[in-house]
């Protein structure tokens, strides 16, 4: 099975910068892919960046220009988050795609982002 752990989230004021870090363990080896997804109060979680096997990035047109994904050779992804905005507010949750047979997805408890004004 695939473990996700997430840290790096916190309070910042608009303009400024985070990064956040998702580390996997368990069948590495099966994953295709990692992302991060965001979920703001009262509305349904949304695609934020994906990293796939080969490095290729796809990233949401609110935040292109501003967020990088990255993977590192232990397979952890990080999102780093610069020019920061009151509408990034929201649970950020790290997701893996795996696939044996088929194709699954699991999901991190997530990590809070605030950004004020």
């Amino acid at each position: 099975q695939v473990q996700l752990v997430e840290s790096g989230g916190g309070l910042v004021q608009a303009g400024g910068s985070l990064r956040l870090s998702c580390a996997a363990s368990g069948s590495i080896s099966s994953i295709r892919a990692m992302g991060w997804y965001r979920q703001a109060p009262g509305k349904q979680r949304e695609l934020v960046a994906t990293i796939n096997t080969y490095g290729v990035t796809t990233y949401a047109d609110s935040v292109k220009g501003r967020f990088t994904i990255s993977r590192d050779n232990a397979k952890n992804t990080y999102l780093q988050m610069n020019s920061l905005k009151p509408e990034d507010t929201g649970v950020y949750y790290c997701n893996v795609r795996v696939e044996i047979y088929n194709i699954y997805d699991y999901w991190g408890q997530g990590t809070q982002v605030t950004v004020s004004s």
